[in-house]
């Protein structure tokens, strides 16, 4: 039963959720698609798609730290590109693959199936991630070591429609310190994607892509770039006192297992460059100096924008993700982090702007995701706090053995899913809408816990009228999410795992900045309600190509030259 359930269930989810997101899943409406006789000839101008992501970067970050920012980096983004300010993720989850599937697909979980970083395999019986793939091998890394690829990616992105229109000849390439990052933004069919190996402090690809490494690639790790950082110390870029904005240096709050106060000296513990260092290393603002390097050498080994065919280039910084997680939102280390961001950026800007033009260039950016604050700091401003997951479980546990017998109900709680074990629900002839219930019951009277909401509730429709029902829906997809999918309310965080998290639908994890920048890009600020799921589909209109296969997203013409209606 179980089985046939879930097979069946996507097909009538799919329908409910036309009703619930008021979307169309056409391709894109016929007098969008319809471009202006100028703008094919602006689109030839086109050599070069910079698709930037910055991870756990909040839309405030951009207003709190503006007046902090240089000429060449946000500041010139602000200035002169177009600055979508009311985006956010119209879906739930917000975690750092969904973000990245949505960016270059403009679909959504419930369409692309990437429901998270992690989820639990049914027929594996075992955790999976969202681009882990034992049938092909690592390349550049540790023989043996995991490898991944986008097999579980549904759908094409911007990245596979360039290279249908070329027939092949558009190059595209998805770099990152995150595998899931690398690969999610390329599609199913780049040129590669490469990420970091922290057991070497290298680039790494696997064979899904090719049987080799090439060239340019192996030339770039043989530098040994990362080593060159050992011993290197991590300062305040600006005086102490510009810092005032956030919370003390060494805040109570702060969790870190490399210590908690500036300046930080990166080298893992270690006394030569090893595993320890690397995974150091990746935590800091080297991390992203290091992959605006990769950048470069991408565009130099692989001729990106240097003939009549757009390339894509897709870059995501994970470091900013990773050090947020340690020390949250309002620290100093994230406001410091933030500013060399903006200065790396910066540089690589000038780069291309010297060897393509931007001129030439589009540069679309934006975040896969935002963050809430610390949970012990939101407990002590009189928000929130954590939601106790083992107390959460056993109270559930507890409910179904009193109304069932005593048994194992749960199989695995990941994501805040929760996963019915389905032989226990025979062996006790558990009707499954009514384990549905009275976990749902048990759940909701867990301190912390906003919401609750079961399988078939979602799969037939049956939702509430609210915003959050309906980001939850639109971040489902029956084969691969649980039973019930739990939501902490505001500042609540699940579980004690990290110092401060992301994955709500609400405005601290899912505003996020959506920017344009370049060859026929209108500058403005906008305040139209948008998503990053319309970054693809504005993409594909202006290089005069089909959008993804699966694109919700709207073409958001205000950002178009020609097209722009200015609010």
């Amino acid at each position: 039963m179980p089985k046939n359930f879930l097979r069946h269930s996507l097909s009538i989810l799919l329908c409910s959720l036309l009703i619930l997101l008021n979307v169309s899943f056409q391709l894109a409406p016929a007098a969008q698609r319809r471009a202006a006789s100028g703008q094919a000839s602006q689109n030839k101008r086109v050599r070069l798609v910079v698709g930037i992501v910055i991870d756990q970067f909040r839309y405030d970050y951009l207003t709190r730290f503006a007046d902090q920012f240089s000429e060449g980096g946000f500041r010139r983004l602000l200035r002169d590109g177009a600055v979508f300010s009311n985006a956010n993720y119209n879906f739930s989850p917000t975690y750092t693959a969904c973000g990245h599937a949505t960016f270059m697909s403009g679909s959504v979980p419930a369409l692309n199936g990437i429901i998270g970083n992690e989820w639990y395999d049914r027929e594996a019986g075992r955790r999976t991630t969202s681009v882990s793939d034992s049938k092909v091998k690592l390349l550049g890394g540790k023989e043996g070591a995991p490898a991944a690829s986008p097999h579980r990616l549904i759908g094409s992105t911007v990245g596979d429609q360039l290279r249908f229109n070329s027939n092949g000849r558009s190059k595209v390439i998805g770099i990152s310190f995150k595998d899931r990052s690398a690969i999610l933004p390329a599609g199913k069919r780049p040129n590669g994607a490469y990420w970091f190996d922290s057991s070497t402090g290298a680039f790494v690809s696997s064979s899904y892509y090719f049987s080799d490494l090439p060239d340019w690639v192996k030339a770039f790790n043989s530098q040994n770039k990362p080593d060159k950082y050992f011993g290197a110390k991590w300062e305040r870029l600006l005086s102490e006192s510009a810092y005032s904005r956030s919370l003390p240096d060494d805040s109570p709050y702060e969790r870190s297992s490399y210590g908690n106060k500036f300046p930080y000296t990166i080298n893992g513990g270690e006394a030569t460059p090893g595993p320890r260092f690397y995974s150091q290393f990746e935590v800091t603002p080297f991390a992203n100096e290091y992959l605006a390097d990769f950048a470069r050498a991408a565009i130099e080994g692989e001729g990106l924008g240097q003939d009549e065919f757009t390339d894509l280039l897709t870059v995501s910084f994970s470091a900013n993700d990773l050090l947020g997680h340690a020390y949250g939102p309002y620290s100093q280390e994230v406001q410091d982090m933030t500013l060399r961001t903006d200065r790396i950026l910066a540089g690589l800007f000038d780069y291309i702007d010297k060897k393509i033009g931007l001129s030439n260039t589009i540069i679309a950016l934006t975040a896969d995701h935002g963050v809430a604050p610390i949970p012990e700091h939101s407990r002590a401003l009189g928000f929130g706090g954590r939601v106790d997951s083992r107390a959460l479980l056993n109270s559930i546990e507890a409910a179904l053995s009193k109304r069932f017998g005593e048994d194992k109900w749960i199989l695995a709680f990941v994501n805040s899913n929760i996963y019915f074990d389905y032989s226990a629900l025979e062996r006790r002839k558990a009707d499954l809408s009514e384990v549905e219930r009275i976990a749902g019951e048990a759940a909701l009277k867990a301190p912390g816990v906003a919401a609750c909401f079961a399988r078939s509730q979602i799969i037939s429709g049956q939702l509430p009228p609210t915003v959050i029902a309906q980001r939850v829906a639109s971040g489902f997809y029956p084969q691969r999410n649980g039973d019930l999918i739990l939501v902490a309310e505001p500042f609540f965080l699940v579980g004690d795992s990290s110092t401060a998290s992301h994955g709500s639908p609400y405005s601290y994890d899912a505003h996020v900045p959506v920017i344009f920048y370049g060859a026929g890009i209108a500058a403005g600020n906008y305040t139209v309600e948008c998503s990053p799921a319309d970054i693809a589909p504005t993409l594909s209109f202006m290089l005069d190509i089909e959008p993804p296969s699966s694109s919700v997203g709207r073409i958001l013409s205000e950002a178009i030259k020609g097209k722009n209606h200015r609010p």
